[in-house]
């Protein structure tokens, strides 16, 4: 894996990531063609970078790490390690207030000192993820604790083509 330089994004020939955050969308492109676009659910608190706001940072990031691999759709995740459980409806009577983590886990981490990475504005070490989540769950709104949200056959999707090293452009259609 290599780690993308701001001045190389957005690459004009590999695939990236776009997540406008006022609008819940994800586009996955090559270059300057989509690809592939699904609503998604960010940060019911808003756009922001510091630790604890429960907010979705924006800016240049990369996957810093893919988890998850040949384990189970709805497997069910804490601490980025899978519990053994696989989510169900009894499961989520019996823990009625997880902010549940499924299926798998793109880590992001930021490209950009100061607004995304390092000090208390860090993405990775503000564990913020794209993974998946209940059905139930509404997608095009923002109701997460500052993840990117998404169905599990959008996860499945990126998960196969954007691998650890891949671009990641958080903005809030502010561009």
């Amino acid at each position: 894996m290599r780690t993308p330089t701001l001045a190389e994004l957005p690459p004009l020939d590999e695939g990236w990531i776009e997540i406008n955050i006022q609008q819940q969308q994800l586009c996955y492109w090559i270059g300057r063609t989509p690809q592939y676009t699904c609503a998604v659910s960010t940060g019911e608190k808003g756009v922001g970078q510091q630790e604890g706001s429960g907010q979705t940072p924006r800016g240049w990031h990369y996957i810093r790490a893919s988890v998850g691999d040949d384990l189970p759709d709805n497997a069910v995740f804490r601490g980025r390690r899978w519990t053994g459980e696989v989510f169900s409806a009894a499961l989520a009577e019996k823990f009625p207030h997880r902010d549940w983590i499924l299926t798998r886990i793109l880590w992001l981490c930021g490209l950009e000192r100061g607004l995304n990475r390092g000090g208390s504005v860090d993405s990775q070490r503000r564990y913020i993820y794209l993974h998946g989540t209940p059905p139930d769950q509404p997608m095009g709104i923002a109701a997460s604790h500052g993840c990117i949200r998404l169905r599990n056959s959008d996860l499945l999707f990126l998960f196969k083509h954007a691998r650890p090293g891949t671009p990641v452009w958080l903005h809030d259609g502010q561009a």
